[in-house]
């Protein structure tokens, strides 16, 4: 929308004012729209030759530009770093879970070996009892009776008991 004031068409402007007034106040009023146009114009102008203004405004938006990118980058490494600590947190829970799998498995075998232990001592025990000879036994039993009612004494006679059976046992099959 071109004005017939614009000075790129100064043949107009210049007719219009010389030729097209139609009185002093008119004219008047040509030369206050001509002068507020100029000062634009100036203005315009002015601020296209401020280097250092437009320099400052192109500052002002790059930094704007690189806060922005700057807070993108921000989200996008809480964002990896919530990730990480998500897959570690997980990790931590397979490795807990393999951990107590593997301790289940342990104590089943040490349960297991303790059977066996205890199954072997029983059966020792029988052996044992078995080639007591019944007098041994019936000695141990009323001393181990004894033992519960008069503690002190008796364990002291039944090891010595003991002892006098294991070596009369070693003589008789043959050993000094």
């Amino acid at each position: 929308m071109k004005d017939t004031n614009d000075p790129a068409e100064p043949g107009k402007a210049a007719g219009k004012a010389a030729g097209g007034a139609k009185g002093p106040d008119e004219l008047r009023r040509q030369i206050q729209e001509t002068r507020g146009q100029l000062g634009d114009t100036v203005e315009e102008l002015a601020a296209k030759a401020d280097m250092k203004a437009r320099a400052r405004a192109r500052g002002a938006e790059l930094k704007g530009k690189a806060s922005e990118a700057g807070h993108a980058v921000q989200d996008k490494a809480a964002q990896a770093g919530h990730v990480v600590q998500d897959k570690a947190t997980e990790a931590g829970h397979v490795v807990q879970g393999k951990a107590v799998e593997a301790g289940h498995v342990m104590q089943d075998k040490a349960v297991q070996a303790g059977h066996v232990v205890q199954s072997r001592a029983t059966q020792a025990g029988h052996a044992v009892q078995d080639n007591v000879p019944r007098p041994v036994r019936t000695a141990v039993t009323n001393a181990v009776q004894a033992g519960k009612r008069h503690p002190g004494p008796v364990l002291i006679a039944g090891a010595g008991a003991v002892v006098a059976v294991g070596l009369l046992r070693r003589r008789h099959n043959g050993h000094h």
